[in-house]
């Protein structure tokens, strides 16, 4: 094999990674207690033996824990592993293997595969060395207010893999570029993908994996974008190309925030392979127990990064930096973010210091941090993760509007609280709506379709038995388990997810909508497919022809939440008037139009929205909105409460009309009944608005 030069001495202690430099690299890696170090570079993808390998000096070639050489004569492209010698002691954390091709936990990119293994030793994808240099051509931040954001989550090779999409480049980062003018369409202001670092294809031994690892939850590289969503073999192609995609998306008014995973890897447990931080310093980058024999596992997966040590916390920090400086990322969504709130120990800690490192960065000052406030292992810290800088997925939000719609007795109260911006979770912390990232649906669970077409998970094709997924989906079938001809239940499901989407986007806090939801997305009831890589998973575009009518009720709600800040006010609503003598805030009625006795277990509720206050004379009045709801399953007539009724009122929405008269985009709908009674269909909703002017 190939020695290259000598390694030079005048090498840089930081910053980690591989770094162009003065016509050749510096690689730069932590570990503490390596007794050795390498760096073995390759020529090609495929090479299952490196063409030269570099042996640094601990002399001359390490900074305190820091090892750190200077390569001359190679540059971007340049494929590497590093490999460590060290103590190989399982039972006191230390898992050393100097046979171990080791990737570098800072790699900006991938390539290749695992390669077969007839000799025991795992050949992992290669890292990449990457020129950061992009011509922006001027793009920066888009910095959307967060009470203003509409977010839409989707996967990035699922949102165009399918034949339907008719796309050039399917299940690519250049696909979703030609699918922004629907997203435009839509309306949404921010996309969420699901995780597009760097995770693993096929298994260690190179072999297909049992089951695909499609969602992504399993990550290899932190500081990489997914080889497996580019076009093209070229090593490091996929910066490019995903740096595209985000100037194109800004270019196009919509924001991109990450859903990252900092709570384990794809290392798994003490059974798993040696991979990168396992051979570089376990006992540094995972919680260990037993002695340092065991991972604890409070992520489900095996195994748990230890996000509290100062080593760890600091990759963390580059790893953010590093999206927002390099690739414009305007926010990211913590996985299972309560695990960074554990301590060292796996406590649950008061102040972690990662928490609040990550809302105090100066750098990430402008960009959306959004927690997925619980973990694995019974954490729930939903109301209560972290201070201001921090937004939570609401999970309670979620679970209160199922059941309402579904028809649970007792959950006016709860709905309430959950479309008045869920004050009881956020308002005692100083927390404002926007903090509650309201959704009903998500990638973990069913799809909008699903929620009302079936009553129990349909899991089969996992081949886990049916044992994967939650069985608390509060979902409701409307009377037939999964696709029916029958026109009556047919109707009802309609209804339901126009009652649905309408909630989510007239509530107080930021929606998130499940991509596909706005035309009837399925999963033929599979509420767990992290593994469904196929059409399960994938966005039908069909769908979104077929369903035309309820993606015009969608994009109608969207322009709608746009135009009218009365539905996403920046401060808690209080039952205060808007101004002297004027309506309050908010009110809530009975079906009578009487004030609501909320000990009712009746599923029948309206909701009287005050126009917001105006900041700005020259801007046309506001409007009152009108919300009536009914989960019943009969029809009931609904009363205008008198207080209002002197007002212009013109309809909005009509969850039980069929469309195009279940909504009116100019808000230009009938004016109810001159007796201010409203007929209302079994589970429907039905929206009014009026300028504030009588």
């Amino acid at each position: 094999m190939d020695q290259r030069p000598p390694v030079l001495r005048f090498a840089h202690p930081l910053p980690y990674g591989a770094i162009l430099l003065n016509g050749g690299v510096q690689f730069v890696v932590f570990s503490r207690s390596a007794t050795a170090m390498r760096v073995l570079l390759y020529e090609k993808p495929s090479d299952r033996e490196p063409t030269a390998i570099i042996d640094l000096d601990p002399d001359l070639n390490r900074w305190g824990d820091i090892w750190s050489a200077y390569v001359p004569d190679v540059g971007p492209g340049q494929l590497y592993h590093f490999q460590a010698d060290g103590p190989h002691e399982p039972q006191r954390g230390y898992r050393f293997d100097p046979q171990a091709r080791l990737i570098d936990p800072y790699a900006k990119a991938l390539a290749g595969h695992f390669l077969p293994s007839d000799d025991g030793i795992i050949r992992p994808p290669k890292c990449v060395v990457i020129d950061d240099r992009f011509d922006w051509q001027g793009d920066r931040h888009l910095r959307h207010h967060l009470s203003e954001t509409i977010i839409y989550e989707t996967h990035v090779r699922g949102f165009t893999q399918a034949r339907s999409s008719e796309v050039e480049h399917p299940g690519t980062y250049l696909g979703v570029i030609e699918k922004i003018p629907y997203l435009k369409s839509l309306g949404i202001t921010a996309i969420e993908l699901m995780p597009i670092h760097e995770f693993p294809i096929c298994d260690p031994l190179g072999q297909k994996l049992d089951r695909p690892n499609y969602w992504g939850y399993d990550p290899l590289a932190l500081f990489g974008p997914h080889r497996g969503y580019a076009t093209g073999r070229e090593p490091g192609g996929q910066v490019k190309q995903f740096k595209e995609m985000v100037r194109a998306l800004h270019q196009a008014g919509i924001e991109v925030i990450l859903d990252v995973v900092f709570n384990h890897t794809a290392e798994g447990n003490e059974r798993g392979p040696t991979l990168s931080f396992k051979g570089l310093e376990n006992r540094v980058y995972y919680m260990l127990e037993n002695g340092g024999q065991n991972y604890r596992n409070y992520s489900g997966c095996g195994n748990t990064l230890n996000g509290n040590h100062p080593i760890v916390r600091e990759m963390i920090f580059h790893c953010l930096r590093h999206w927002v400086h390099n690739y414009h990322i305007d926010g990211f969504r913590f996985d299972l973010a309560s695990i960074l709130s554990r301590d060292r120990d796996g406590n649950l800690a008061p102040n972690p210091p990662v928490v609040e490192a990550i809302a105090e960065d100066p750098l990430l000052a402008d960009t959306k941090i959004i927690a997925e406030a619980w973990d694995a292992a019974g954490a729930y810290q939903v109301g209560t993760f972290a201070n201001l800088r921090w937004a939570e997925w609401n999970g309670r939000y979620r679970d209160d509007v199922r059941q309402f719609w579904r028809g649970d007795p007792h959950m006016i109260g709860p709905l309430a609280t959950r479309l008045a911006g869920s004050s009881d979770l956020y308002q005692s912390g100083g927390r404002k709506p926007y903090h509650s990232i309201n959704f009903i649906t998500s990638h973990d669970g069913f799809p909008l379709g699903d929620l009302v077409s079936y009553n129990e998970k349909h899991n089969e094709a996992n081949d886990e038995g049916n044992r994967d997924g939650d069985n608390n989906n509060y979902s409701y079938n409307c009377g037939v388990e999964g696709p029916t001809r029958r026109q009556t239940v047919e109707r009802i499901r309609v209804r339901q997810i126009r009652n649905m989407l309408a909630s989510l986007l007239l509530s107080q806090g930021v929606p998130m909508l499940l991509a596909g939801d706005e035309c009837r997305r399925t999963q033929q009831g599979n509420n767990n497919a992290y593994c469904q890589d196929n059409a399960i998973s994938w966005f039908n575009w069909r769908l979104a022809e077929k369903h035309r009518g309820l993606r015009r009720f969608c994009e109608a709600l969207i322009a709608f939440r746009k135009a009218e800040p009365t539905v996403r006010q920046t401060d808690f609503l209080d039952g205060r008037p808007v101004r002297p003598g004027g309506l309050p805030d908010v009110s809530w009625f009975g079906p009578s139009g009487d004030p609501v006795d909320w000990s009712m277990p009746d599923g029948s509720l309206i909701c009287l929205l005050a126009a917001a206050p105006q900041h700005d004379v020259l801007e046309l009045p506001n409007r009152h909105v009108l919300i009536l709801m009914h989960a019943g399953n009969e029809p009931r007539r609904m009363t205008i409460p008198h207080i209002v009724q002197p007002y212009q009122w013109r309809q909005f929405i009509d969850t039980a009309a069929e469309s195009p008269a279940d909504v009116y985009p100019e808000l230009d709908g009938p004016a109810p009944p001159p007796d201010g009674i409203v007929a209302m269909e079994g589970r429907s909703l039905v929206c009014y608005v009026a300028r504030d002017e009588i």
